[in-house]
This record gives C-alpha cells, structure tokens and sequence, in this order.
C-alpha cells in the first residue's frame, strides 16, 4: 500500500514539473512572439524612411549631410534589428537594438527639424503622408515594445520564483533582457508638423 502512494506522489510531482517545464517553454514563446511584434512595427518603420529621405532630397539638396546621416543610422537600425530576431530577449542583442534606434531617432528628428526651413517640402502631399505614417508607426512600437516587456517581465518572473526557479536552472532557462530606450523618459514620438 505504502509503495502505491508513493508511486502516485511521485506522479503528481512529475506532473507538476512538468506543469512547471511547459509553462516556462510557453513563457520563452510568448516574449518571443511579443517581439515578432515590434520586428514587424520596425520594419515597416525602417522601410518607410528611405521614402522620406528621397523625397527630401529634391527638396533639400545642400543638406545631403543630414539624409545620409538618416540612411546610415536607418542601416544600423537594421542591423540591430536582425541581431535582436536572431536572438530575442539575448541582453547584448537588446541594448545593441535600442541604441540604434536612438540614433536612428535623433536623425529623424535632425531633418524634421531641417525640413522646416523649406516651405515646399512642407507643403508636399508625400512627405505628409509619410511623416503621418512614420508617427502611426512610432505609436505601434511603442505598444509592442510594452506588450514585449510585459512578456518578458512574466516569463523572468516564473524564471525567478520558487519552485520555478528550481526547473528553470535545471534545463538551463535564462533571464530575458527588456527592450529599453536609453532617453525612455524623455522621448516623444517626434512631432511633424507641415500646416
């Protein structure tokens, strides 16, 4: 008698384990499928600008400094971004993702800012709707970026937690990095302004 009750003690805790093994894989897989998310909204961000910049450039023809500098820092953008596919949640892949996108910020905000002083590029119908777009853009990654981090922040938390953290060490389960913008507290989505 004593050796069934042990046998469905030792069943019940398999099975909890295993509870626990398929909650982690589950978690892995929701922080990875937030991230699609943001490769998706970034994408579309970073293939938007090539657009912006040509449409620039026949208006803006002694400021070439500048829309190379947004290529450049769109092309690392890029780069970073397929890091981060490569390997989402990986701290390195992480950090190298959000300084590109800072700078690929601050560029953007370098020619808007430019733009200003040319009245016909303001007023042109497509560097209006693109500007429109890219800031439609900006306010979906910033939503996926949140829904990432809250992933991320509840698959770390069964990483961390007893008896999870037990499981987790023994298949060898790590810690997942947030998706941070260095300046968080003080970015806005860049204001385009073209009335």
């Amino acid at each position: 008698m004593s050796l069934i009750i042990l046998l469905v003690v030792l069943v019940v805790l398999a099975l909890y384990l295993v509870g626990i093994y398929n909650g982690l894989v589950g978690g892995r897989n929701g922080y990875k499928n937030a991230f699609a998310q943001i490769d998706v909204q970034l994408t579309r961000r970073y293939d938007l600008i090539p657009n912006l910049v040509e449409t620039a450039k026949a208006y803006m023809k002694h400021e070439r400094e500048t829309l190379e500098a947004v290529i450049q820092a769109r092309n690392s953008a890029v780069s970073g971004l397929s890091a981060a596919k490569a390997n989402p949640g990986d701290a390195a892949a992480m950090q190298q993702l959000a300084g590109a996108d800072n700078a690929l910020t601050q560029s953007l905000g370098r020619l808007f800012a430019l733009s200003e002083a040319y009245p016909d590029l303001k007023a042109n119908q497509n560097m209006m709707q693109l500007s429109e777009e890219l800031t439609s853009t900006e306010n979906k990654v910033a939503f996926a970026r949140q829904a990432y981090n809250d992933a991320v922040m509840s698959y770390n938390n069964r990483v961390e937690m007893f008896p999870g953290s037990i499981v987790a060490n023994m298949f060898a389960f790590q810690q997942a990095e947030l998706l941070k913008i260095e300046s968080e507290q003080k970015r806005e989505v860049p204001k385009v302004s073209f009335t």
